[in-house]
């Protein structure tokens, strides 16, 4: 600890100063709490209670601590404050040709019984139905670069009493991101948002978009016949050849593609151009933009949607965030909450922010890796930072905190 004062006095000021930013609004204590929060996800790396109570080390007996936090995740739900303060400094980042990455991931819960509102999902890593509750998450990235901007995470579920819809709960968070954004950004979406409400909605509010779509939805091409996209997909000619590398579940994969473009084609009274990509697999993909760009370039922005996804996978994997084990509903979404302000932390302000200092080389040595760093660093980053403050304690780090004898003393003379 004595070897890494300098780190650890920059490291607390930073975590401390980040969170107060994206807690204001909250009460003294409601502050504390995300702080504490914080530091004991960063530090156990991991989003259940009990770690995030033994990370902190408090003087004080453990379950204290435990029964604390508890309370506290459960108390009122922070979602909204937190994603609102954290996009305002978030989305002065977006340029305008920024991908915006939504995607409709999942917390799967195969054994829980008595956690609250849970609802079913689909597990798209392993194509079945099962128990758990969603999250709806937008991550900014650009076409020519390595750094993920997280922007909005929100955990929902269809059996709580406040959800209307799905289609209502993805334009939410749309509407929220684009004013934080000052309408910068190329929203991009999987097959899921290639819903008649959802592409209406964003190009009547004149936002720039490239959604993959489904072959089985129909179209009126530009003669005004009317077609399957998979169809209208089949006919049409691809005369661009290009060879791409796509870095894909940590596996880097070359391929041999062609691309063509059908203009105006009507789908739920929106025009729209439709790209047709040859060589990913056995049908075409096919994707619908409303904006005036190439083939190619429709084809980086969407292929830029799956450099995002290694933020899903990250947030999973690095804080099993499929073993949390809070029970209430507005205890879920809080640890979410948290956790995108954690990822946040990590990829922008040591990340991005900090990209050369002497922190950053400090955390990225602790994290003590026999191979080079992944093009992905937060992996790295969040080893390192999470051996620091595990190494330390929240009062260790915050002598304040801890507790002042209220015993009177007096100085008696030799």
């Amino acid at each position: 600890m004595k070897n890494n004062s300098k780190v650890l006095a920059e490291t607390k000021e930073r975590i401390d100063g980040f969170a107060l930013k994206v807690s204001y609004g909250l009460s003294r204590p409601r502050k504390k709490f995300v702080r504490q929060a914080a530091f004991g996800m960063q530090a156990a790396r991991d989003v259940k209670v009990s770690e995030m109570s033994r990370s902190l080390c408090e003087k004080i007996n453990l379950i204290k601590t435990e029964n604390r936090l508890a309370r506290h995740f459960a108390k009122e739900d922070l979602t909204e404050i937190l994603n609102c303060n954290l996009l305002k400094e978030s989305g002065k980042r977006i340029g305008k040709d920024t991908v915006l990455a939504l995607d409709l991931s999942d917390i799967r819960k195969d054994f829980a019984k008595k956690m609250e509102n849970m609802c079913g999902i689909w597990d798209g890593s392993k194509k079945e139905a099962a128990k758990g509750y969603w999250i709806c998450e937008i991550v900014g990235a650009n076409v020519d670069g390595n750094d993920v901007i997280p922007l909005y995470s929100e955990a929902y579920s269809h059996e709580a009493d406040d959800f209307k819809s799905e289609n209502i709960q993805i334009l939410n968070a749309v509407d929220k991101v684009y004013e934080a954004t000052r309408g910068n950004g190329i929203l991009t979406i999987d097959r899921g948002g290639a819903r008649p409400e959802i592409i209406e909605n964003i190009d009547k509010k004149r936002r720039s978009f490239v959604i993959r779509m489904r072959g089985d939805r129909h179209v009126l091409d530009c003669r005004g016949n009317k077609q399957s996209l998979a169809e209208l997909a089949r006919k049409t000619k691809c005369p661009i050849s290009h060879e791409i590398e796509v870095n894909k579940d940590g596996k880097t994969q070359r391929y041999t593609i062609c691309l063509g473009m059908r203009k105006d084609v009507l789908y739920a009274d929106v025009k729209l151009n439709i790209v047709v990509v040859r060589g990913f697999g056995e049908n075409e993909m096919i994707l619908a933009t409303n904006t005036a760009k190439t083939e190619k370039e429709i084809l980086e922005i969407y292929l830029t949607r799956w450099k995002c996804e290694e933020s899903f996978r990250f947030l999973k994997n690095e804080y099993n965030l499929e073993d949390v084990r809070v029970r209430s509903y507005v205890a879920i979404r809080n640890v979410v909450a948290i956790l995108h302000m954690v990822f946040y932390f990590l990829s922008v302000e040591l990340g991005i922010r900090l990209a050369f200092s002497i922190v950053v080389k400090k955390v990225m040595e602790k994290a003590k890796r026999f191979f080079e760093v992944t093009i992905f660093k937060q992996y790295a980053l969040a080893d390192g930072l999470g051996r620091i403050l595990f190494e330390t304690g929240w009062e260790d780090m915050h002598p304040e905190s801890k507790k002042r004898s209220r015993q009177m003393t007096l100085k008696f003379g030799t």
